[in-house]
């Protein structure tokens, strides 16, 4: 059996050079800064801090959709990034979002039935978040009031639903910016 806690951390390596911090531009430095983590800058966030304005704008926009307080719980947020990310191939996001599900909840049962491609084994709010988040990834322009009402039909509110079209939305950005900046690995 697939444990998120066994799942490992996979490294990311980018195609263009990252910015270093001993050489960054004071804008570039003030960018940086808004990176949620006091852990070390990473390569993603210095590969991106090569256009200060833009990696602003993108984590302010991330940060508000992925960690804000009320709406969608976090662990709903984190279970659609990783859907959205499942689709898309995106290996370094869906590990990423599988372990910190796994963590917020304390139990990798929904993550070990989506990596086993089990989604019957999930009860029916995430089956729905699941779907739904998968459902989106592939076709936006399909997902339509049946999606809505399925959500609706497992106790999501209006706001609630926002918060997770927003979730699944934007790693349908990330995971394209991961795609096309660098690829993962598992360091081996």
């Amino acid at each position: 059996m697939i444990s998120a806690v066994r799942l490992k951390p996979l490294n990311w390596h980018p195609y263009i050079d990252p910015v270093e911090v001993s050489d960054a531009t004071p804008e570039q430095l003030d960018a940086m800064k808004v990176t949620p983590s006091a852990k070390k800058v990473s390569e993603y966030v210095r590969t991106l801090v090569h256009d200060p304005q833009s990696y602003v704008a993108r984590t302010v926009l991330f940060n508000a959709i992925m960690y804000v307080p009320g709406g969608l719980p976090r662990p709903d947020r984190e279970l659609g990034a990783l859907g959205a990310s499942i689709v898309n191939g995106c290996k370094f996001c869906a590990v990423t979002h599988a372990r910190r599900h796994a963590e917020l909840t304390r139990s990798d049962a929904v993550v070990t039935a989506l990596y086993l491609e089990r989604p019957e084994a999930l009860g029916p709010r995430d089956a729905a978040i699941n779907a739904f988040a998968r459902r989106l990834s592939q076709v936006p322009s399909q997902a339509n009031e049946e999606d809505i009402a399925s959500l609706r039909a497992v106790g999501m509110d209006d706001a609630e639903i926002i918060d997770l079209i927003h979730a699944v939305s934007i790693f349908g950005w990330a995971n394209r910016l991961m795609h096309v900046l660098g690829h993962a690995d598992s360091g081996k």
